[in-house]
């Protein structure tokens, strides 16, 4: 048995997969590797790894497709993206189909190893003990309990990914403040840069799961000119 984590790296390109794993291997990561989507698939029905690096541009298998069957199978399996620069709406597809975080190619290994370790952490993240109050959290028939990691509206658990449970954690604690992206970034993501696209996309998938019209939020409201803002309901 071993506490280091598995980190499964999906990559047709042999010299990124051997860069990756030999600077995750550095960082205390086992490693397993995949040259297409459906090694991809076959690896993690084998074995569920903590962590999965994924190439958009695959073989056989597409990684969109790819990122769409993991996160139907798993909500908070964290995934992280490779996509190229010119691949922008992709990337926005990738995000919306449950990605957690994406690095762009070319890539620094370093930094990609810092996002991995940042969205690995807040998968597995207790809240400060500041926070302890408000470790369950009701807003009408919205319930999200901190502390376990679970949310449910009504009778139906929600399926959330690592970042989903973050930012809806983030903002129902905070009831009535207005966040930029920017900030929502840097406390949420825990960034100081990067494309503030991926919150408005991750906005937008929240609203799709806790609000009753998503067009017509009445939970996450947007500010214009400014950010988002968290109105909550009355308690039944």
């Amino acid at each position: 048995m071993t506490d280091q984590p598995l980190a499964l790296v999906v990559d047709d390109d042999v010299m990124v997969r051997d860069v990756v794993t030999r600077y995750l291997d550095r960082s205390g990561y086992q490693v397993q590797v995949a040259g297409d989507g459906e090694q991809a698939m076959h690896a993690v029905a084998g074995r569920v790894p903590d962590i999965v690096i994924l190439d958009l541009m695959l073989p056989r298998l597409g990684g969109l497709e790819v990122c769409r069957r993991l996160r139907s199978e798993s909500a908070d399996l964290p995934i992280v993206m490779l996509t190229a620069l010119g691949e922008e709406e992709d990337r926005v597809l990738g995000l919306e189909l449950g990605a957690d975080d994406y690095v762009t190619k070319p890539f620094s290994p370093r930094e990609l190893v810092l996002r991995v370790a940042s969205v690995l952490r807040r998968s597995r993240e207790v809240p400060a003990a500041r926070e302890a109050e408000t470790a369950h959290v009701t807003d009408g028939d919205l319930r999200v309990d901190v502390l376990g990691r679970r949310a449910s509206l009504g009778d139906r658990a929600l399926a959330l990914t690592v970042r989903e449970f973050d930012l809806l954690a983030f903002l129902v604690r905070r009831p009535g403040q207005v966040f930029t992206r920017a900030e929502l970034l840097e406390q949420v993501w825990g960034w100081n840069f990067g494309d503030q696209s991926t919150v408005t996309v991750h906005v937008r998938r929240l609203r799709e799961k806790i609000e009753a019209n998503p067009t017509k939020p009445t939970r996450i409201a947007t500010v214009w000119g400014v950010g988002y803002r968290y109105d909550g309901h009355s308690s039944p």
